[in-house]
């Protein structure tokens, strides 16, 4: 039998309140009346992670996280889904409050993670080596990693997020993946956008079109397309990280890209129909 392929995920994970509005508020003094809100797990790492082993896949997650009310709960509820959780220490836990509106969100960052000591990131590269992919996400402690990586002995896979092609602190993450993904938030030309990408190194480049779907290039001009799976929407937080999630397991079944790409689209609807990262932290919260 062969060996599972295992997979390291480094990068944020949060403890979020989620209100739910009428609209979004202008900038101005008003009052407003919430029509739902909730207490949840957040990071865009802790929704790959959760995904991927709920798909799966051998998936170690490395996440700063404190001690403190926040991160207790955090690590509890991440514990209890079954993840493999590896606690990079901080002196507070990353906590948001998402103000949500027909899908569209303002992101409040009420606390943000100190810095890894250089021990700690040292202990991550460390582990790297056991892994056969790791995904880094956009975050102070990933950019360590890769300045401190130089050339990956493992595939790097790496979510761009809104990326416009210029910004400069996406450019060490980008010159460094083997894959990238994005969405088209930040430009009107995504088939442009996936060029510029590939320009710079990686295979593989993914684009998220939300409901129109989603779209792939390789760095040879080859191009896909995937419409999105018509699913009753609950919350769209985290849809891109299962999206991302759906389609490397895909890969790591050896599918093709369209393949993973309708994988992929599955995932992201299983994040679409809960107003968690994923269903299973409805039973845990």
């Amino acid at each position: 039998m062969s060996k599972q392929p295992r997979v390291l995920v480094c990068g944020p994970a949060s403890w979020n309140q989620i209100i739910e509005l009428e609209r979004l508020p202008d900038p101005q003094p008003q009052q407003l009346v919430a029509r739902n809100a909730w207490h949840t797990v957040g990071g865009t790492s802790a929704g790959k992670a959760l995904h991927l082993s709920s798909l799966g896949v051998s998936t170690a997650l490395f996440a700063s996280i404190g001690e403190d009310q926040s991160g207790n709960k955090l690590r509890e509820v991440l514990v209890s889904a079954g993840l493999d959780l590896h606690l990079v220490p901080s002196e507070t836990t990353e906590q948001h409050v998402n103000l949500m509106s027909q899908g569209q969100r303002i992101s409040i960052y009420v606390a943000t993670p100190s810095a890894a000591s250089n021990a700690d990131v040292e202990a991550v590269v460390a582990r790297m080596s056991e892994a056969d992919l790791a995904v880094i996400d956009l975050s102070e402690l990933g950019l360590r990693l890769i300045e401190r990586m130089g050339k990956s002995a493992i595939p790097l896979w790496v979510d761009l997020h809104d990326y416009d092609g210029m910004t400069e602190f996406h450019q060490p993450f980008l010159g460094a993946a083997a894959v990238v993904f994005m969405n088209d938030d930040a430009t009107d030309d995504p088939w442009e956008l996936l060029g510029t990408c590939l320009n710079r190194g990686p295979e593989l480049a993914i684009c998220t079109l939300g409901p129109r779907g989603a779209m792939a290039m390789d760095r040879h001009g080859q191009r896909w397309k995937v419409a999105a799976r018509e699913v009753a929407v609950v919350d769209t937080n985290g849809a891109g990280d299962a999206f991302m999630a759906g389609f490397l397991a895909a890969y790591l079944r050896a599918e093709s890209v369209q393949e993973c790409l309708e994988a992929a689209s599955d995932s992201a609807a299983v994040a679409l129909s809960s107003r968690h990262l994923h269903p299973i932290i409805e039973k845990l919260i």
